[in-house]
């Protein structure tokens, strides 16, 4: 391959967003896998293995909705892209529609356009799984399929990262043989809590330059709480926050 240039380590793109990423409310066990496998990257580096054959980058992320996946999936490139992994840390975020054609042939042209713009940074899939839930005759196949080949023939040029409710992405990768193997990065993202919930919101509105004053934020604290207690897999996390 006589692309292999080392990228140096971008050290200022890299804490910035290392910056971003420890800004983000709540999320410890996602926070601790990205900061671990920076120190596997620089180690690599270090010692002066390939790490775009030694490591691989594809991910999975599961959560239910608005627990920051997209979010986090934007500053993992750019971490990526800092680490000299990725050359342009782009991430083009798309879904079911965004790669599959309503007839026959034109899938694989919608999918690898998107797969094209990718290049040299991340595909982000969210709600990856509803490619795999049509019958037999559906296009979301042939999406994956030309995924897949994508995945193995520029190994190292891009990153793949599917999103989507836990129990959903299980049967995904499950659907396809060639997925599974494809994927070694599982990283979950958890509700957030009450107290999360409500930094979120304070956030949100001290971005507006809104202040909450003691009786309003009690209140607040009292709704968020009810929403907690109730709150089902549909229940939206930091979007219900910012709808409120």
């Amino acid at each position: 391959n006589s692309k292999k240039v080392e990228l140096p380590i971008d050290e200022v793109l890299l804490q910035d967003a290392l910056g971003e990423l420890k800004a983000l409310t709540g999320m410890a066990n996602v926070k601790n896998e990205i900061e671990e496998t920076v120190k596997l990257v620089r180690y690599y580096k270090e010692i002066g293995r390939d790490v775009k054959r030694s490591f691989s980058m594809h991910t999975v992320f599961t959560g239910n909705p608005g627990t920051g996946k997209t979010t986090v999936a934007r500053i993992l490139v750019k971490i990526y892209k800092a680490l000299g992994i990725l050359e342009r840390g782009q991430l083009i975020e798309t879904d079911r529609e965004g790669m599959v054609a309503g007839f026959v042939g034109q899938t694989a042209i919608k999918a690898d356009s998107m797969i094209e713009a990718a290049m040299g940074g991340g595909l982000f899939i969210d709600e990856a799984y509803a490619l795999s839930q049509g019958g037999e005759n559906d296009f979301g196949r042939e999406a994956i399929e030309a995924l897949l080949k994508r995945m193995e023939d520029r190994r190292g040029d891009f990153i793949v990262i599917v999103a989507g409710y836990p129990d959903n992405m299980a049967i995904f990768l499950e659907s396809n043989p060639g997925l599974k193997s494809r994927f070694d990065k599982f990283v979950h993202f958890e509700d957030y809590n009450a107290e999360e919930l409500f930094t979120i919101a304070d956030n949100l509105l001290q971005k507006e330059y809104l202040f909450l004053d003691a009786a309003a934020g009690e209140h607040l604290k009292a709704y968020i709480t009810q929403l907690v207690a109730a709150r089902n897999k549909y229940f939206g996390n930091a979007r219900t926050m910012r709808k409120l």
